[in-house]
């Protein structure tokens, strides 16, 4: 299966934020797997989101317990989960629909723990691609 680039790097020397894919130990990278999975016009919408992230605009991100959900008001309710990582990066952490909101804000949420653990620790390999 091939790798979406989402957002090519001479794309963001411009941006105000920097959008990262958050890479667990085992190299999986959750939001890739589910944005691979997307039909052709919701991936386009899905990138959509991202651009405008990239952009700095943040409006559209509901933000609780240091996880950000990103609503998509189209289709079954497309929901992008980030977090921050300092002032100017996100770590994209998964997506997912308004049917199973409830899982994959747990998931969001485990994962992000995950992250911050793994980066404290020494040597705490990938973090991101």
């Amino acid at each position: 299966m091939s790798r979406v680039n989402l957002i090519g790097d001479r794309l963001c020397e411009h941006r105000e934020m920097e959008i990262r894919r958050y890479t667990r130990a085992d190299l999986s990278v959750p939001f890739q797997q589910w944005f691979d999975h997307l039909d052709k016009l919701a991936a386009a919408k899905v990138s959509r989101a991202l651009f405008r992230m990239g952009d700095g605009n943040l409006s559209r991100v509901k933000w609780f317990a240091s996880i950000g959900e990103y609503v998509i008001d189209w289709g079954p309710g497309y929901r992008i989960y980030l977090a921050k990582d300092g002032a100017m990066t996100i770590l994209l952490l998964g997506g997912g629909t308004k049917k199973h909101q409830q899982i994959d804000i747990t998931r969001a949420k485990l994962m992000h723990e995950e992250f911050k653990r793994r980066k404290k620790e020494t040597g705490g390999g990938l973090l991101w691609s």
